[in-house]
């Protein structure tokens, strides 16, 4: 039985056309939609929805990556339904989709890809495969002062602390990654150790509100040395000794938080006044789940009108995992006529570096 070859369609760049972005790498579904509009960023948002696994991996104490790639299973198109109809738009409308692609858990970023690359095939769109850090990065350009490159961006969330200078989207150096333990994997354990229920990190920081200033104090861990890694195992050591040793109250649990807290923030800070100096900009993107922190966003206002840069923040529903800037990400690379065949193809391990300019 002979077989007909499929040819590859060419597509062209995808310009004032809804982009569907689709985010699936860990334990949150959000879908957005999305048309690229570069002198205008924050007014190109159409939709975007959200699902949150938090009460499903509440009972264990973390994620389980089996019952997230499930339930991703089960809200994907359920939310991607919910988009479409917040923006008054039908699937043929769309002129691309945008997916991430990694780094993340590999059963969720496949339930992602896979969706995503059948509703392409099927709509005869454009998709892409969207670096998730990449997303995070870019989400300041949502707000409707937008950052201009060259900045640097201090990546921040569970998985990851990292500083990023940016010369152009696509254009990436990494300036100091994570050696150990990142600072919201570090927040979420601390919690734990201190029996804070899940997740930890933002009842950590809300804890915090209510501590004691100088009740204890911990080390800003490698500040004391040249460089711009990060590593917070050790100072999560710090927070079990001290809480092991003190009486366990519900003031001291609240001002260990706080000392917590600010060694994080205080560390946060001073790296990212070294890596502005190096490099000579006076932009600052802060992005990823722990860029919510209230006191780091409050002390890096601080830092820029002391030291004469200016921080960028994404609001709070978009520091989080989301769909939106997935979409974005995805827009703007789709706007330059970039796109994957149609294999399905995900990275958990993904390296920053490796991506292309938007060119």
């Amino acid at each position: 039985m002979e077989t007909t070859a499929i040819s590859k369609p060419q597509y062209s760049p995808v310009i004032n056309k809804p982009v569907l972005g689709i985010e699936t790498s860990c334990d949150e579904t959000g879908v957005a939609l999305l048309r690229w509009e570069p002198d205008a960023p924050g007014r190109g948002l159409l939709s975007h929805t959200l699902y949150s696994q938090i009460k499903l991996h509440a009972e264990y104490g973390g994620v389980v990556p089996e019952l997230a790639s499930r339930d991703h299973v089960r809200k994907l198109l359920p939310l991607v339904r919910e988009a479409l109809a917040q923006a008054g738009l039908s699937p043929a409308d769309l002129g691309g989709v945008a997916y991430t692609a990694g780094p993340g858990l590999v059963g969720a970023l496949l339930v992602g890809a896979s969706a995503a690359r059948a509703m392409a095939w099927a709509l005869g769109v454009p998709a892409i495969g969207v670096h998730h850090m990449e997303g995070h990065l870019l989400a300041p350009l949502l707000e409707e002062d937008p950052p201009e490159p060259p900045f640097v961006a201090l990546l921040v969330s569970g998985g990851h602390s990292m500083l990023v200078e940016v010369k152009g989207i696509g254009e990436y150096r990494i300036l100091g990654d994570t050696l150990d333990d990142a600072a919201g994997e570090a927040f979420d354990k601390t919690a734990k150790l201190m029996g804070l229920p899940y997740p930890g990190g933002p009842a950590l920081a809300k804890l915090a509100e209510q501590g004691t200033e100088g009740a204890f104090r911990f080390s800003r861990p490698m500040t004391d040395r040249p460089g711009l890694d990060f590593s917070f195992s050790g100072l999560k050591t710090q927070v079990l000794l001290a809480w092991q040793q003190s009486d366990q109250s519900e003031q001291t649990r609240a001002d260990i938080a706080r000392a917590f807290e600010e060694a994080i923030v205080d560390t946060m800070i001073i790296k990212c006044r070294r890596a502005l100096q190096a490099t000579g900009a006076k932009r600052l993107v802060i992005a990823g789940g722990v860029g919510a922190n209230k006191r780091l966003r409050a002390e890096l206002a601080a830092a820029g009108a002391k030291d004469g840069f200016k921080a960028y923040f994404p609001r709070l529903a978009f520091c989080t995992d989301n769909g939106a800037m997935i979409a974005l990400a995805g827009a703007i690379r789709l706007a330059h006529g970039q796109h994957q065949d149609e294999s399905v193809q995900v990275f958990p391990r993904w390296d920053l570096e490796t991506l292309p300019p938007a060119v």
